[in-house]
Formats: structure tokens, C-alpha cells, sequence
């Protein structure tokens, strides 16, 4: 049996901040791909193809409405998420649960506004993807799984500003990527 997770206090959360802010800003590597088959479903990936067309194959985002689009289908805008992995590490205290912030990728790379503005392109393996300008942002499922101090740091004005929720991106060069490879902004 595994023990209870203690989310943590908002101080311990920003106690953090440091650490994420120096993540770097060119190049890292992806450690963690994460597909969703259907909701609140989480399979952890060692090989896995990205696709203009419906995202990360296997995962469930063509077929995810969204308020956002206009026409309620998925938002083209939001076919893949990722995540900076000293965020998920601090929310989720423990790698085995990162997956369960819904995201994608994780990958240790400084996502923040100045650094990954919309149009910023990112390679992954042999994948080109493009951050959009569709903001990521927490919901109560979040809050449930990482505690409501955990929503409120990424909601706040820094979160925003760090993008501590991660970015929303658009497949732009079809490619298979796995955990370990390369991910470089372009």
C-alpha cells in the first residue's frame, strides 16, 4: 500500500520557485511521455509518435471538446501539452504521479512567457512542434490531485508568468520521439 501524499503549502510550493526558474532555456531532454486513452486514463509511453493531424497518436485530444474552438470540437490549437518536469516533481512530490497533471510531454526546459512565447518552435525527436498562444491552465482535477495551494501557485500572477501549468503546442512536423531524446528550442 502506498503511502498518502501530503500536498504541500503554498510557502513550500514557492519555496521551490528558484529551482524552476533555472531550468534551461535551450535545450534539455523529454522525460516523459504520457498518452491518455480515454478520460482520466494515463499510459506512460517509451515510444511514441506526434502527428499534425490528431496530436500524439494513441491519445484522446482529437476526440476532447473544448470550449475554446468555436465549433466545440478538440481546439487545434491544444493537441499537445507539455510541462516543465521541476514543476510536476515539486506538485507531485514523486515522479510516478506526474502523469497525473493530464500533460503530455515533461520535459526540465523553462517554459515561462519570455522564453516560450507563442510561435516558439521546439524539436523532439524527429517532431517540430510550435507553441501556441492558447493558455494552459489548472482545473479542479488538478487541484484534487496536487492539492488547491498547488492551483493557486500556478494561477497566480508568477505562475502565469512562468507558465508553471505548462504551454499548449501544435504538431508542425509529423515524428517519433521517446523519453531521452533532444528537446531543443528552434
Amino acid at each position: 500500500m502506498q503511502a498518502e501524499i501530503k500536498h504541500l503549502s503554498l510557502a513550500e510550493l514557492e519555496a521551490g520557485l528558484d529551482d524552476i526558474r533555472n531550468s534551461p532555456q535551450e535545450q534539455s531532454v523529454l522525460d516523459l511521455i504520457v498518452s491518455r486513452p480515454e478520460e482520466d486514463a494515463r499510459e506512460v509511453m517509451e515510444l511514441a509518435d506526434l502527428d499534425v493531424t490528431v496530436g500524439l497518436v494513441g491519445d484522446t485530444w482529437q476526440d476532447r471538446p473544448s470550449l475554446r474552438s468555436g465549433d466545440g470540437k478538440a481546439h487545434p490549437d491544444m493537441q499537445v501539452t507539455i510541462m516543465n518536469s521541476r514543476v510536476a516533481n515539486l506538485v507531485a512530490q514523486d515522479k510516478a504521479r506526474w502523469q497525473l497533471a493530464g500533460d503530455q510531454l515533461f520535459a526540465d526546459i523553462d517554459l515561462s512567457k519570455a522564453n516560450m512565447p507563442p510561435g516558439t518552435r521546439v524539436s523532439i525527436g524527429a517532431a517540430i512542434l510550435e507553441a501556441t498562444d492558447q493558455p494552459h491552465t489548472g482545473c479542479e482535477k488538478f487541484a484534487a490531485r496536487f492539492g488547491i495551494d498547488a492551483l493557486k501557485l500556478i494561477s497566480s500572477s508568477i505562475g502565469k508568468e512562468l507558465q508553471l501549468r505548462g504551454i499548449n503546442l501544435k504538431v508542425v512536423q509529423s515524428g517519433e520521439i521517446k523519453p531521452g531524446d533532444a528537446v531543443k528550442k528552434l
